[in-house]
């Protein structure tokens, strides 16, 4: 199977969807066939295993083409976006102590969760 992400206005994911491979023996074919299927021309190969465009595409992440990759919306201000990966990480490492943490973007720190 092969998976394509329908790409709408600002390069966002709006859907998704897998097609035959025989129906997309390469990403133009893919999306030829899918402009045909559906007469919708935006579209964008993506694998689960992360293999190409760095990360599995879902609804609502934008499609960056100068990164050739989909890459979710920045979860707080101070998250640093990692180029190699296309994924946005903490300022500051997460604790890995075992215990439950969140983000507190006032401190730019982790707050450890007490129940």
């Amino acid at each position: 199977m092969k998976f394509f992400a329908k790409l709408g206005l600002n390069s966002k994911v709006i859907s998704r969807i897998h097609i035959h491979d025989s129906d997309a023996p390469t990403e133009e074919a893919g999306i030829e066939f899918l402009n045909k299927q559906t007469n919708y021309p935006f579209w964008k190969e993506y694998k689960k295993d992360k293999s190409i465009r760095k990360n599995s595409a879902t609804i609502g992440m934008k499609y960056d083409e100068d990164r050739d990759a989909f890459i979710i919306k920045q979860p707080y201000p101070s998250w640093i976006l990692d180029e190699s990966t296309c994924v946005y990480a903490s300022p500051v490492a997460h604790p890995d102590d075992g215990k439950d943490y969140k983000w507190n973007e006032e401190t730019t720190n982790w707050d450890e969760i007490v129940s």
